[in-house]
């Protein structure tokens, strides 16, 4: 099956005004790709289950692990596992994309902090 974000793909919304675009589904695995305009956040959270690879597109995203505050670059990747109290932020002022694999899925799985 060939993937393009403008077609056939399922369109979400999150947060302040974040979008995303479902390419896999199922309970053993989700792939989405998300933007996040300039000064957008999500809420700090966990995972009870998922693990959780997030690898970043364009942009700049700053990532808070278990309290610990990182950043990555375009073409850079980060695994986020099972109980890590995490969020991620575009500080930036431009766009952020990234892809996220999520094995399990997250559905039903997310604990906000």
């Amino acid at each position: 099956m060939v993937f393009s974000k403008g077609e056939c793909l399922q369109h979400y919304t999150w947060g302040d005004d974040c979008h995303g675009w479902t390419f896999v589904d199922t309970e053993a695995l989700s792939v989405k790709q998300e933007l996040m305009p300039p000064d957008t956040a999500e809420q700090l959270h966990y995972h009870e289950v998922a693990r959780q690879v997030f690898f970043i597109l364009k942009g700049r995203a700053k990532f808070t692990i278990d309290g610990e505050e990182s950043e990555l670059r375009e073409q850079q990747g980060i695994e986020i596992l099972p109980g890590q109290q995490h969020l991620i932020a575009n500080t930036q002022q431009t766009d952020l994309e990234f892809i996220l694999y999520s094995y399990p899925s997250t559905k039903n799985d997310r604990v906000n902090c």
